[in-house]
């Protein structure tokens, strides 16, 4: 596994576009007028403007929502001084991350300087073009000077996110652990193993929060800092003790808490022993920590324990904070992150840990009720409350501490900007990931021979969102597992062809033959069908040999689904299939349907149809708010299709009250609450607009879907096939390796619903 995830390291950072990082223009650029605008001459009145008043840069630019991921490549990782070079992969993915979780934009710059003086002098030289600066991967001692000097130099906020970052999580750990611990801080000994950059800036942050220096003891390579001790530099000598300890194991005799900032193995697990009660041990070292939970609980079951890994309870990770705190703190044009800041981020962050936990969050930790105790101190990286959680509460603490150059006056308006930000992090993309690793299903591959189709087995078998069966020849498979060096050699490969299937290849065709023996199905073609992977997968699913089947990737859309009618066949009730697409946005997801299979429906039809739909978004845990798109604004226009979808709305107005559904109306309609509030305040979409469309035929659906994923750039998942009584997706021709792996998600959501649906529960 370790090989397979190296290789997709590679892959994923040099596929297509090499890096992880693109500059996108915000504003038109197709016209000659549009590139005027954009530079000469249209640029000098912006740039005249800024000459007079300074700060109109972040009027005028985006300097205002722009960060430098700066480094010298001199502490990358745990992988030392490698140089600035080898560390741009990483500052490239802190871009993503400020991207992804806060909506920041960055330029990552690799310096390749290791003189103080110079990469100071550097870095304000640079800085005007930015909104804010994060320090990152730069060696300590040299960093604790290099961050204080540039901070005042300038006056836009800075921090070096090595040092701070990892003070300001396991600070809001500790005030929780201590709060489980009925234990005063102020009481508590601490040992810390470690004594660079993030092991300083945590004790100098635990001070603060109240802990008494004379209670702390620091480690480095050569032992505790005692003041007996000549080799100190400053940094270290601040917390240098008079106690009669030199060694890890002497210093943990009665400590309260062991804080791990240093290398594998460094705490012995005898040593826990004579900690106090109640101990609290944050092991940090990445990626194998100073000791593993496991054995750490063999010894002690009392421990609140941490680590910096995301398979272990309480995982101290930078993203709870770096992305939020510079949200925050660019959105009041703060010109510095000051300790008070610092500090509103951890006890923010302290306190979100006690609030009852959103149900996407458990889902993607295979959990069914994350509770505030033990095993959960501090938020989870997927929550998606910490942006409004953490950015006010910087923000709030940068207005009274007076650094705040813009303050926030509509705090309300701030959380829904705040809210709307969130964007492409997607958390429907994490809840469906959730969702599918907590129970996964067994899926046929049905075009198993063909590359993509097994890079896509391989990586649901590596992250464990399903069990792949593969569908075609054994040794055209093989052979594609071999020469591409995939991790799938234990998995199910099935050839329907083959002579080792004969016996289950007859019974597939006598129960196929039985279902569609008056529909011109002799026992001869049904035999001949079994031979089609298109009808033996099906016919897997059918008989419970396996719980889904995706296929389409070669073959028409028509060619793979009228199979799966034939085989399997529709829900009790059902008169119709439908088909939807997730399209993903920066808004969020909204759900087109039918643009696959319905070429011209009904009124009863449209009727089904919504309700189908509407029922497939509540499985994702979203209120489907409900739009017929038209050409017609609830009668302004004539015509057979506003006509039939009015009839179609008004039945579902009587049977289904409760369902929020309205139109026929514009699509720009249907998406822009102000003109619904303003236009059609009677409407049931008024109090917000939809998120769910209803296309009148098949033709505008399928349109609009292609526009969005070709031109709009938008993530498309589906087609998602709703109404069958099994599990059963077609994919799109040509799709790519990671549209298969959501499609493969989405069949085993699908299918933990068939079997939630056998035992009648309900599986929204």
């Amino acid at each position: 596994m370790d090989n397979l995830f190296r290789k997709d390291a590679f892959i994923y950072h040099s596929e297509g576009r090499p890096g992880k990082l693109e500059v996108v223009p915000s504003k038109p650029y197709s016209t000659q007028r549009d590139l005027s605008l954009a530079y000469t001459p249209g640029v000098a009145d912006p740039c005249l403007a800024i000459k007079a008043n300074p700060e109109d840069v972040y009027k005028y630019t985006v300097k205002g929502n722009l960060v430098a991921v700066i480094s010298n490549g001199t502490a990358v990782l745990g992988l030392g001084d490698i140089g600035p070079e080898a560390g741009k992969p990483v500052m490239e993915g802190k871009g993503l991350l400020f991207k992804v979780f806060a909506d920041i934009d960055v330029f990552d710059i690799e310096v390749n300087l290791k003189d103080i003086d110079k990469f100071v002098e550097t870095v304000i030289a640079i800085a005007p073009t930015f909104g804010g600066i994060n320090l990152e991967d730069i060696k300590a001692p040299e960093c604790f000077e290099i961050e204080d000097r540039i901070k005042a130099a300038l006056d836009i906020p800075v921090m070096h996110d090595d040092q701070h970052g990892t003070a300001i999580i396991t600070s809001a750990g500790l005030l929780n652990a201590l709060e489980i611990n009925n234990k005063k801080i102020e009481d508590v000994v601490v040992v810390v193993s470690g004594a660079g950059a993030s092991a300083i800036s945590c004790t100098k942050l635990y001070l603060m929060l109240g802990v008494r220096k004379e209670n702390i003891i620091m480690l480095d390579s050569k032992g505790v800092l005692h003041k007996d001790r000549t080799d100190l530099n400053a940094s270290k000598k601040q917390f240098a003790t008079e106690r009669p300890v030199h060694n890890l194991q002497e210093a943990l005799v009665g400590a309260d808490m062991f804080l791990g900032l240093s290398v594998a193995g460094a705490l012995k697990k005898e040593w826990l022993k004579t900690m106090a009660d109640n101990p609290i041990v944050f092991a940090l070292a990445n990626p194998v920590p100073e000791i593993l939970p496991a054995e750490a609980l063999s010894v002690r079951k009392d421990i609140i324990m941490a680590t910096g890994r995301s398979d272990y309870p309480n995982q101290i990770n930078n993203v709870l904070g770096f992305p939020f705190i510079f949200r925050g703190a660019l959105d009041v044009r703060a010109t510095a992150i000051n300790d008070e800041m610092k500090l509103a981020a951890s006890k923010a962050l302290a306190q979100l840990a006690k609030e009852p936990v959103p149900e996407e969050v458990n889902i993607a930790y295979h959990t069914t009720n994350l509770k505030f105790g033990k095993d959960y101190i501090i938020p989870k990286p997927t929550d998606p409350r910490l942006i409004t959680c953490v950015a006010p509460a910087v923000a709030k603490a940068a207005m009274d501490s007076g650094v705040a150059k813009k303050p926030i006056q509509n705090w309300e308006k701030y959380t829904e900007e705040l809210i709307k930000r969130l964007g492409i992090s997607n958390p429907i993309i994490r809840q469906i990931r959730g969702r599918a690793k907590r129970n996964p299903k067994r899926v046929v591959f049905a075009e198993a021979e063909n590359y993509k189709m097994l890079k896509a087995a391989e990586i649901v078998k590596n992250e464990k969102l399903a069990i792949p069966v593969l569908l075609g020849n054994t040794k055209t498979i093989k052979d594609l597992i071999i020469s591409n060096d995939l991790e799938l050699h234990d998995v199910a490969i099935i050839d329907p062809k083959s002579n080792a299937e004969k016996k289950r290849r007859q019974k597939f065709a006598g129960l196929y033959w039985q279902k569609r023996y008056r529909k011109g199905v002799t026992l001869t073609s049904a035999q001949d069908a079994m031979l089609h992977r298109n009808y033996f997968s099906p016919m897997l699913v059918e008989v419970g040999d396996a719980d889904a089947m995706i296929s389409g990737l070669t073959r028409n859309y028509p060619d793979t689904l009228r199979p799966a009618l034939e085989v399997i066949g529709r829900k009790n009730g059902a008169k119709i299939v439908s088909g939807m697409y997730i399209i993903n946005t920066k808004q969020g997801p909204f759900f087109f349907s039918d643009c696959t299979v319905n070429k011209n429906p009904t009124v009863e039809d449209m009727v089904e149809i919504t309700l189908q739909t509407a029922f497939a978004v509540e499985q994702f845990n979203v209120k489907p708010r409900i739009a017929f798109v038209s050409y017609s604004n609830f009668g302004s226009n004539d015509g057979n299709i506003p006509q039939k979808q009015r009839e179609a709305v008004a039945i579902l107005h009587r049977d289904y009250p409760d369902l929020v559904v309205d139109g026929e109306m514009q699509v720009n309609v249907a998406l822009n609450q102000e003109i619904i509030q303003e236009t059609f305040p009677f409407s049931k979409l008024a109090d917000g607009a939809a998120n769910t469309l209803i296309f009148p035929y098949l033709t505008a659906g399928n349109i609009a879907y292609k526009l969005m994923q070709t031109l709009g750039k938008a993530e498309v998942i589906g087609p998602i096939i709703n109404g069958l009584s099994k599990s059963v997706h077609v994919l799109q021709i040509g799709s790519s390796v990671s549209e298969i792996v959501n499609m493969v998600m989405i069949a085993v959501l699908d299918a933990q619903c068939v079997e939630q649906r056998e035992k009648g529960n309900s599986c929204v």
